[in-house]
This record gives C-alpha cells, structure tokens and sequence, in this order.
C-alpha cells in the first residue's frame, strides 16, 4: 500500500461511530413517513396503518347463544338439581314466564330470555312438550352479549400499525371496506464494482449477488426495489447512477463504500449532498457509508455479501419502515446454548453467524465461521445470528444465547 492510500486509510476509519448513534443519524434524516394512498382490505395486508381505526359497529351486533341450548329467563330455574329439576315448557319463538325457546350456538337470544341453559343439562318430554332443566343458571350465563367482542366507537387500531391477516378479518367484521396505509417506499438497487459480471466469471471477475440480495430483501420489507445494471468503478458513472435513482425514496450501491482506491462512492456522496455516517463499529461490515442526497437517504453497503447483508438488515430494514410510518420490528429469536466461544472486539457490535442443532432436547448454536465478510454461504446455511454488544469482549462456550432470525419479513 502506498503512502497516499496508507494515509487515506487511517483518516477513514480512525473512529467509527456505533451502530445506535448511525442508525439516530439516519433516522433524523428520514424525517417524515411518505404520503398515504387507501387500499381495498383484501390488499392491505403487511401494510401500515397511516390512520387510526376504530370500530363503526359492535362485534357481534345482537345478544347470541354461546352455547346449544334453550334460551328462558334464569328465574324459571333457580333451585333446579337432577334430582328436583325446574319444568318449563317449549315456545316457538318468544320467552315468557316458564317458557323455552330452542337456540343453537351463535343463534339470536330471543325477546324475554336472559340465559341459556346447556342441552346437556335439559331432559326433553316429548309427550307433554315439556323440559326438565337439571341445573340453574344465572343471568347472562351462556348469552355472548352485543359488543362482547368489540364495542362500537372501540379503538382497535393507531397509525404505525402493521396489518397481518387477522387484523384484517377483524376490521371486516366491523364493517371496514378500505383503509389509509403508507405507501411502499420505492428502493434503487445498484450494483456497483469493476470485478463484477452477471454470469460465466473469468478470473478475477465475480458473479454480482449483492444486488439480487438487497432487491429482495427490499420486497420482504415492505418496499419496491429496481434492481440496476453494474456500474463500473468511475466516478462519473457512479454519479449519474445515484441522480438517475434520486426519483425514489431511497437509494442503495453495493460495493465501493471504504477508503480504497476504487471505493469511489462516499465522495461521490459528499459531491452530490451530505455524508452522515461514514465507518461503523459493527462487524462484519464497518466500512459502510450512510447520506442524504437532495432528502433522499443513501446507503452504500459494503461489498463483501455479509457485510452487505448485515448492513441492509442494520440500516435499509429501520429505513423502509420509516418511511412507511413504522417501527421495524424485532427479530423473532430463539435461545439456544453456544456451542463454543464466540470472539468480538470491544467497542464493536459483532453478528456471528451460528447454525442450531437439537441435542437431547436441548438447542445448540454451533458459529458456522468466525471471520470471513465475503462467505455468503456463512449466512445462507446459518439458522441466524448471535449479536455480541460493543460491551462485551466475545461470549464463553457453553453460555445461553439469543439467536435472531432476521430473514422474515417486517
């Protein structure tokens, strides 16, 4: 390394800011959600809710049976035993005094009746017509009221929301037809690198994975990705790629975001708008670059496919749910005993990456690579990550840990 390019490596990454302080800086500058469109309930589904939604009617919307039975006033049975059981007779469709109305589950209590007694508990005289009810009930026993459910005027829902398919279900029974949602953020994916082909290598070339990846991954999140030829290692050309993708809501390069030679985009960045974070303490993947070109955020992630994917996971996740009015949401995890040590170095936020296995009932995480930012099939044969805090100095054997599945959607 020559001594211009040694020096500009020191500069670039004397201090690096940690991971909460970037992902603050880059949410300053997502400002404000996009703008709402309305959508049918039957495509709403994984949207956020950019409106609050309450109940227009009760849910259920007339006093029902809870259970099969017949429907009579609770006073006719006080006292009732098997053994001295309360009479009453049978009505066609009005309850009076000593008179039983027979209702099945979800049926309308009929006019008169506060309670249902359970069939179980009637023995049926079919020659007189009339019941012997074996067990008393109390008012309201057996009846689900009108509102039981939802009551009308109810809250049920606050901007921010993420729909999931019984919400759905939910809002149609309290009759909601449409509803205000973000609109999803449109995503500019830009493969960037001079190594880099679409298919059938030479030597030191490589097939492009980090595009596809993030592309994808954009789709899972909520937003729509354009998925963008390579661009070459020219400033010029990496130029007119980020104006040409200004158009959308973000903007995210693969490849060139260090302090190398060719890592030509953070000044590209710093010509066109403002760097915000540029060096962040997490590994795999500190050499990351985060700005704001003309008020649209851009990302550029590392080259190397884990620490591009951690990064997207970091950054472009927290952004595309912003931008839709939301909070990303955790991760869902699973704890599991650690096979071996984990390594990390304090200060830096680690993510290794570690495959389960059920042991006599137990589940193992076992790292599948310590080190290694350019392995992609480190992550895609991983069962997740375990996260080790700027706090701590790796993680012992044998320790339990939270494993973070980070591949679902939302």
């Amino acid at each position: 390394m020559s001594g211009p390019d040694r020096q500009r490596k020191e500069a670039g990454f004397r201090e690096r800011t940690r991971v909460a302080d970037a992902r603050r800086r880059l949410r300053e500058a997502v400002d404000a959600p996009l703008e709402s469109e309305r959508l049918p309930l039957g495509e709403a589904d994984g949207r956020v809710l950019a409106e609050t939604v309450t109940a227009a009617m009760d849910v259920p919307h007339y006093d029902r049976a809870a259970m099969d039975g017949y429907a009579l006033r609770a006073e006719d049975t006080f006292g009732a035993t098997a053994r001295s059981p309360a009479v009453v007779r049978t009505a066609e469709d009005r309850v009076g005094p000593e008179r039983a109305v027979r209702v099945h589950t979800g049926s309308e209590i009929p006019e008169g009746a506060d309670a249902v007694v359970m069939i179980e508990d009637v023995v049926e005289l079919e020659a007189t017509g009339e019941l012997e009810v074996e067990d008393a009930v109390a008012e309201g026993e057996n009846v689900a009221p009108a509102g039981e459910d939802v009551a009308e005027g109810q809250e049920l829902y606050e901007p921010g929301h993420r729909l999931r398919p019984s919400d759905l279900g939910l809002l149609r029974s309290v009759g909601r037809e449409r509803l205000a949602v973000g609109r999803r953020p449109t995503v500019g994916v830009i493969p960037t690198g001079e190594e880099l082909v679409d298919r059938d290598p030479e030597p030191g070339e490589i097939v492009e994975t980090n595009g596809l990846t993030v592309s994808r991954l954009v789709g899972r999140w909520g937003g729509r990705a354009t998925y963008r030829e390579i661009v070459t290692d020219d400033a010029e050309a990496l130029r007119a790629a980020i104006q040409r993708d200004l158009t959308k809501d973000v903007v995210v390069t693969t490849g060139g975001s260090s302090v190398g030679e060719r890592d030509l985009i953070p000044e590209v960045i710093d010509g066109l708008g403002e760097v915000l974070v540029h060096g962040v303490a997490l590994k795999p993947g500190h050499p990351v670059c985060l700005g704001l070109v003309e008020d649209t955020p851009v990302l550029a992630l590392p080259g190397y496919p884990v620490a591009c994917i951690v990064n997207a996971v970091q950054f472009l996740r927290p952004t595309i749910a912003w931008l839709q009015g939301a909070e990303p949401a955790p991760h869902p995890t699973r704890t599991a005993r650690l096979e071996r040590k984990i390594a990390s170095e304090p200060g830096t936020r680690t993510f290794a990456r570690v495959a389960l296995e059920r042991r006599d009932g137990d589940l193992v995480a076992t790292p599948t690579r310590a080190s290694g930012a350019g392995v992609l099939s480190s992550v895609a044969l991983a069962d997740g990550w375990v996260v080790v805090e700027e706090s701590r100095e790796g993680i012992p054997g044998g320790e339990r840990v939270a494993v973070e599945n980070w591949e679902p959607s939302g």
